[in-house]
């Protein structure tokens, strides 16, 4: 009997069901998600879902895509709200483009994040070595956001993100409600089509996802998004990858001044562009509430140096935009006591 697994013809050598499907591959029923011809089908229907000559399966896992003693006189950042879940750390950290399974548990370890965001793919149940993304992430430690990267249409958008409960809710992570929304435009500018987003961000609130919204620094799009209901928006401070930083930083604060008028504790967070610490001590001094980063840690010459650096800068931005700076001025403003000078009744030079 033949079908379609993951987009290739595959060999069944007798009719059976799901299960016995995950079976013959060797996978762990708890860390896949199946759908067949399209459909979801749960874990708990494995056994009694046949599989026909002709059906198309698709099966999915997923793959990359603390801090010490305090003193008693430092202040303590409040939690970080997002919809129901809360959180001490304010980075949130993904695990694609580490050079290794070993690196990336290290980095995720150094950043002191409670976040981990993955994505939800076909390809690569396992790496070359045979091992899983999911042996190296303590799923008891880190609460996952399933995201949608890769997905240029509201449809595959949607897809992604119930395959990703599915595979959440078999290994009973608290990430199962929530979900990490991307629906790119294009692949050279990787832009979010704010169209698709808005529509796909509606359908995921009706299904009760809680969703982070993946957008670009336009406040008009910032405000829909909240009105459609995400639980959180995520402008991007420049394109993914790039490493420019916070390229409009008055577009992120007039979406901040929108979105925290009438609710002060909505959570805007900056994702993607970031390239170093002092890219997340800005947006965290601008009033954004956290950062989620990848490429910043995973690409930088020494990725756990850098996981070190972006921690320490996520807290130190919090505190100081907390703190108030102060203003700007064109002439200098003498910081020590001009009274009592040696010399003092000198014409001083203009």
């Amino acid at each position: 009997m033949t079908i379609l697994l993951n987009g290739r013809p595959h060999q069944l050598t007798a009719i059976g069901t799901v299960a016995d499907l995950i079976k013959q591959l060797n996978l762990r029923p708890e860390h896949v998600a199946v759908e067949r011809n399209r459909e979801l089908v749960p874990r708990a229907r494995h056994e009694d879902t046949p599989v026909v000559e002709g059906d198309e399966l698709e099966v999915v896992t997923l793959v990359g895509g603390g801090s010490g003693a305090t003193e008693s006189a430092r202040p303590e950042p409040p939690a970080l709200r997002i919809g129901s879940h809360e959180f001490r750390s304010r980075l949130l950290v993904g695990t694609g483009k580490y050079s290794t399974l070993e690196q990336m548990k290290d980095c995720l370890d150094a950043s002191g994040c409670e976040v981990v965001t993955v994505a939800v793919r076909r390809e690569r149940l396992f790496d070359k070595q045979g091992r899983s993304l999911l042996d190296y992430l303590d799923l008891a430690r880190y609460t996952i956001l399933p995201n949608t990267a890769g997905c240029f249409s509201a449809e595959d958008a949607l897809r992604h993100a119930r395959l990703g409960r599915e595979l959440l809710s078999n290994m009973g992570n608290a990430g199962a409600d929530w979900v990490k929304l991307e629906v790119l435009a294009d692949t050279r500018t990787l832009l979010p089509d704010p169209v698709a987003t808005l529509e796909a961000t509606k359908v995921l609130v009706a299904e009760g996802f809680q969703v982070l919204c993946y957008t670009s620094d336009d406040p008009i799009m910032a405000r829909r998004l909240k009105e459609a209901g995400a639980a959180s928006v995520m402008p991007a401070g420049s394109p993914i990858g790039s490493g420019q930083g916070v390229l409009n930083p008055n577009a992120i604060r007039i979406i901040l001044e929108d979105l925290k008028r009438d609710d002060p504790n909505y959570p805007v967070i900056i994702d993607a562009g970031v390239g170093t610490a002092s890219d997340v001590c800005q947006a965290m001094e601008l009033g954004c509430d956290g950062v989620l980063l990848n490429t910043g840690i995973a690409s930088a010459t020494d990725p756990l140096r850098m996981a070190h650096a972006m921690r320490l800068a996520c807290e130190a931005g919090y505190l100081a935009g907390g703190a108030g700076r102060i203003p700007k001025k064109l002439y200098a403003t003498a910081s020590s006591p001009t009274e009592g000078l040696v010399g003092e009744g000198t014409k001083p030079r203009s």
